[in-house]
């Protein structure tokens, strides 16, 4: 028989603590934000998402010549398989794009040698050639759909300059890379979120890296995890197309019970502090472009939720808006997002089959008890 405190449920697992981990923590009270002991204001600003990527993979900074090193790895995993492209080629243009990227992650698995072999060795070159195939995935969709040709990646250059490169066709402004490099960064890790914890369940099981990210994709895919900037977007959008008022047009959601996307979080009790950062950048990029109004909405928005509902933004809020002003199109906001995590993802993985062991919890059982089958002529 169940003790009382294997029958407590805990709605949605919130903070329950179900293993240990050395790559992210989070200070829901005082806003705070750590990779590996590192504050991400400090890595924001100082590290490149390549940087950031290696810490997550290696618990520290790198070397110049050991980030040199998997600066390489990466550019010469770039290449996408060509049964992968002819996937995405087959693939519907109405189809949701983390749908696609979720089918192609998981074809990936198919054409990689070692995508069962499960030595730690063998799992970070797997690491490698996932994160550095996931931005050919998106932009070579993002093209296709559009009826233009997939763009094959570059022999040099960051990963923020190249992922734009093959979606636009031409070479990103320097504040544009700077931007987006930066956007990779704050949504690398973010603790045993949703899509994270779908990962590491999956990894558990010992199945293949593969398998667990497309798992950690599907999770992602939902509007109440990675799909909130999209929301939030699309929320600016009808703003602007209608002329209203940005303020007037939230109060009208608030008085009819509806949700605000981008508001809220399950761990933060103040402001995300990856949304204070991308505020800034959202304002440096709308007087760069002599283009204000997503910014003056969003601050418009920003003032009314927290008077009215006492909310802070989530890094959803304004990295709508910061991705649309570099001409990226809403539906890839979430492909975006995962091909940040993917960093973070990999990470988990490979600490999780550092020292594994299943994770299997219990549910509460709360249905019917001492029922007897009665013949079925009998119901």
């Amino acid at each position: 028989m169940a003790t009382q405190n294997e029958s407590e449920e805990v709605r949605g697992l919130e903070g329950v603590i179900a293993l240990s981990s050395e790559l992210s923590s989070i200070d829901g009270e005082a806003g705070q934000l750590v990779y590996r002991g590192y504050d991400i204001h400090d890595l924001a600003e100082n590290a490149s998402f390549e940087e950031v990527v290696y810490l997550l993979w290696h618990g520290d900074l790198p070397t110049q010549s050991q980030l040199d090193a998997l600066k390489s790895d990466l550019r010469t995993a770039r290449e996408l398989p060509a049964p992968v492209i002819d996937i995405l080629r087959q693939a519907p243009d109405s189809a949701h794009p983390m749908a696609v990227l979720r089918t192609a992650i998981s074809a990936l698995g198919l054409y990689d040698d070692e995508a069962d072999a499960d030595s730690p060795e063998a799992n970070r070159r797997k690491a490698t050639r996932l994160l550095a195939r996931t931005p050919g995935i998106i932009a070579a969709y993002a093209r296709l759909r559009n009826g233009d040709e997939p763009i094959d990646p570059l022999d040099e250059a960051s990963m923020a300059y190249n992922f734009l490169y093959m979606l636009n066709g031409e070479a990103p402004g320097s504040a544009a890379e700077a931007t987006f490099d930066t956007c990779l960064v704050l949504h690398a890790d973010h603790g045993l979120n949703a899509s994270t914890f779908t990962s590491r369940v999956i990894g558990s099981t010992l199945s293949d890296m593969y398998s667990a990210v497309s798992g950690a994709i599907g999770a992602l895919k939902g509007p109440l995890h990675g799909g909130a900037n999209r929301e939030v977007m699309r929320m600016l959008l009808d703003i602007d197309q209608k002329g209203a008022d940005p303020v007037e047009y939230v109060q009208e959601k608030l008085a009819s019970k509806e949700r605000v996307m981008g508001f809220g979080h399950r761990v933060y009790r103040t402001m995300d502090p990856r949304a204070a950062i991308l505020r800034d950048r959202v304002q440096e990029l709308s007087e760069e472009r002599n283009a204000t109004k997503w910014y003056d909405y969003s601050m418009a928005i920003l003032n009314t939720v927290k008077s009215e509902k006492g909310l802070d933004p989530n890094v959803d809020f304004f990295s709508a808006s910061t991705y649309y002003m570099m001409g990226l199109d809403p539906d890839l906001f979430t492909p975006i997002f995962a091909l940040s995590r993917s960093a973070g993802w990999t990470a988990h993985l490979l600490e999780q089959w550092a020292d594994n062991r299943l994770i299997r919890p219990r549910a509460a059982y709360v249905g019917k008890t001492g029922r007897t089958v009665t013949p079925i002529d009998a119901r």
